[in-house]
């Protein structure tokens, strides 16, 4: 699905599904979100690793917003499974380029992902946003998203993995 958009500046964008070919694009910006974290160390993958990934094994789905044919936004995203609610859509990743924030990017790369989400009948889209982007979150409240403050997000690394091992 192709959609034609334009902002505040009259900027014209599409939002579209990601190509094996835009791989490069989406690692360029895994990276500037890292670096913005201060974590580009932690960025394992490569391009090889995402095509195979979203495009062989279909493990995710990419949406990118297209600008002029040069890539500058992201939304990646997984089903996922609830006990509660059936199948669900995660969002993984939502990200612009600096320089390209303000433009409507990011909320049209946003409603892209909520309607794929319809699109497939899920009961929810679900994400996490670090407490200290302000911005994200007054954005995700003023689209009715309820932010659970009293949840945790948890992760175990491969050294956790490994030890966790039963021998």
């Amino acid at each position: 699905m192709l959609n034609l958009w334009k902002t505040r500046e009259t900027m014209e964008f599409t939002i579209r599904e990601a190509e094996r070919k835009d791989m490069p694009a989406v690692l360029e910006l895994i990276k500037e979100l890292a670096s913005y974290e201060n974590a580009l160390d932690q960025v394992e993958i490569d391009v090889a690793h995402l095509e195979k990934e979203g495009f062989d094994e279909k493990n995710f789905k990419c949406f990118v917003a297209d600008v002029n044919g040069k890539i500058e936004g992201l939304a990646l995203v997984y089903f996922r499974f609830s006990t509660w609610k059936g199948r669900t859509v995660h969002l993984e990743d939502l990200i612009v380029r600096e320089k390209m924030r303000g433009t409507g990017l990011g909320g049209a790369l946003y409603q892209r992902v909520v309607q794929y989400g319809h699109d497939n009948g899920v009961k929810r889209v679900e994400w996490v946003v670090s407490e200290g982007n302000k911005n994200a979150i007054e954005f995700y409240e003023n689209t009715g998203a309820d932010i659970k403050k009293n949840w945790y997000t948890v992760h175990m690394d491969e050294t956790g993995i490994r030890k966790n091992i039963k021998k």
